[in-house]
């Protein structure tokens, strides 16, 4: 056996300075491999699909330029074996590996399959950190050591003051921790954002390979123009753009839905973040540099809204994750049952918010926080879908999915089905919400302000039945308390007409 060591690099470990790549290290090689099991474990969105396997050449291409040693194993490669495990045992059999190393996996079965691995394969083995986010989930779990339940905002003041960010000595900077109030304002009519950063790189050799490999895909791509940043240098070119053209306005209308400007505020980074490309505090730093010299330009509650994303959601998801897997993905708090309607993979519905929000994801490959919140989770709640079904199609469907964040956040957040871990209350409303962020509901084939007849909206029926048929989980809930007092003085005719006519739309969700 050799003294040579093979170090695994997943599609989301893309980071150039991680300690792995601070210099060339002789007798080490490096592996990054597309394999048939990852790109087809639910079915994924083409984008998603394409991104990955860009942002992994590229990746690979630009450690060969500094002189590391690497391994790519392309999908049509053939002597792919068409998953980790068969590669890593393969590699370490031919070229008798005298170790076998990788970092920290983020998602849980990977970290499965990898410590199966590592007892399986004929050489000593070792994992790393991935030196990638702000908390660990041991911080996580000291945050709440004594606490009944988990509060977002503490763990965000905790990261605010364990890494001086927005901070005034002690203090959070402007004397609040928190500006969401300021930051939930509808898109003003005529109002223009600017256009979304945009690159223009041709994949049509990826696609043609997805094709001949079988590999199952949802959503739609130009192949001749693929637009998402996959490699460092653009994702620091739209992290630039985002603080200098973004930033401004971005807590204003970061809830804001439009059925014309599918991007508004958002900065695209999910996906070079996801991915290591670049890090949080990285990117937080040069959000914050940017508040700090635009001279008034960008205000307190913009730059607040966007840290608290990253610094604060993103963190918190990952360790209510790591805390509670593998339980957390089988919740299922109102033991939801009903399948996932057609239309989720078509976006063919005349509920104008689903059809908007739907489409723009198929073709896109992203919607924002909102947009996955209040329209498509919040349909799915309201119905009682399943949440299998629903993990499985966020998962698939967003080129930022990864099960860590996307988890916690569907299964959690979205559909309740966790009774309150991550939430305090399920996150559910009628139309009157949707309306009052987006411009969906004027031109919608339902009418949002009515709850019974034909063109009753479904939104408006079904949330007052999830009300009535889960009063008994959720009437103690002080979250949601002004719903059931409302309820309590609805005339009980209006009651049985709500049961009938959710009975009728539940029955025909499939035409709706």
């Amino acid at each position: 056996m050799s003294n040579r060591t093979l170090r695994l690099v997943l599609g989301d470990q893309l980071s150039i300075n991680h300690s792995w790549f601070k210099e060339p290290t002789p007798y080490v090689d490096y592996v990054l491999m597309e394999v048939h099991s990852e790109a087809s474990y639910v079915p994924h969105h083409i984008q998603k699909i394409v991104a990955f396997f860009c942002a992994m050449r590229e990746f690979a291409s630009s450690l060969e330029k500094l002189g590391f040693s690497v391994r790519y194993i392309k999908l049509n490669d053939p002597s792919n074996r068409q998953s980790l495990a068969a590669n890593i045992e393969s590699l370490v059999s031919a070229h008798g590996y005298s170790r076998f190393e990788y970092q920290q996996p983020d998602e849980y079965r990977v970290s499965l399959e990898l410590e199966t691995i590592s007892k399986k394969v004929s050489c000593k083995t070792a994992a790393v950190p991935s030196e990638h986010f702000l908390t660990s989930p041991e911080f996580f779990r000291s945050v709440f050591e004594g606490h009944k339940r988990y509060v977002m905002e503490l763990f965000y003041r905790k990261v605010r003051e364990r890494y001086n960010l927005l901070m005034d000595g002690d203090k959070p900077l402007g004397g609040r921790w928190n500006f969401d109030a300021e930051n939930r304002k509808k898109l003003p009519a005529n109002h223009t954002p600017p256009r979304p950063i945009e690159f223009a790189r041709n994949v049509s050799d990826i696609v043609e390979m997805l094709h001949t490999e079988a590999i199952r895909s949802i959503g739609t791509l130009d192949s001749s123009r693929f637009t998402w940043p996959v490699t460092r240098e653009e994702s620091l070119q739209t992290l630039d753009y985002f603080c200098a053209e973004l930033l401004p306005l971005f807590g204003t209308y970061q809830d804001a839905m439009h059925s014309e400007h599918r991007f508004l505020y958002h900065s695209k980074l999910s996906f070079a973040l996801n991915t290591h490309l670049i890090s949080p505090l990285e990117v937080i730093n040069a959000a914050i540099h940017a508040f700090e010299h635009s001279k008034g330009a960008i205000s307190l509650a913009q730059i607040e809204g966007f840290v608290r994303q990253i610094a604060g959601w993103r963190e918190f998801m990952r360790g209510i994750y790591w805390t509670h897997m593998p339980d957390f993905k089988k919740l299922n708090f109102f033991r939801n049952t009903r399948r996932l309607p057609g239309y989720f993979w078509t976006g063919q519905t005349k509920m104008n918010c689903l059809k908007q929000a739907i489409t723009q994801s198929l073709e896109e490959g992203y919607a924002h926080h909102i947009q996955r919140l209040m329209v498509t989770g919040n349909f799915a709640l309201l119905a009682g879908i399943n949440p299998d079904e629903i993990d499985e199609w966020y998962l698939g469907i967003y080129i930022d999915a990864i099960e860590w964040v996307q988890l916690p956040n569907t299964r959690g957040m979205s559909q309740f089905a966790d009774g309150g871990i991550v939430g305090t209350k399920p996150y559910c409303s009628s139309a009157q919400y949707i309306n009052k962020m987006s411009n969906y509901c004027s031109s919608c084939f339902y009418n949002y302000k009515e709850k019974f007849g034909d063109r009753g909206c479904p939104f408006n029926t079904l949330y007052w039945d999830f009300l009535m048929r889960n009063k008994e989980l959720l009437e103690r809930n002080p979250r949601i308390g002004m719903g059931y007092q409302l309820l309590a003085k609805m005339p009980e005719k209006d009651k049985k007409s709500i049961a009938q006519k959710a009975s009728e739309v539940l029955d025909n969700i499939e035409d709706l």
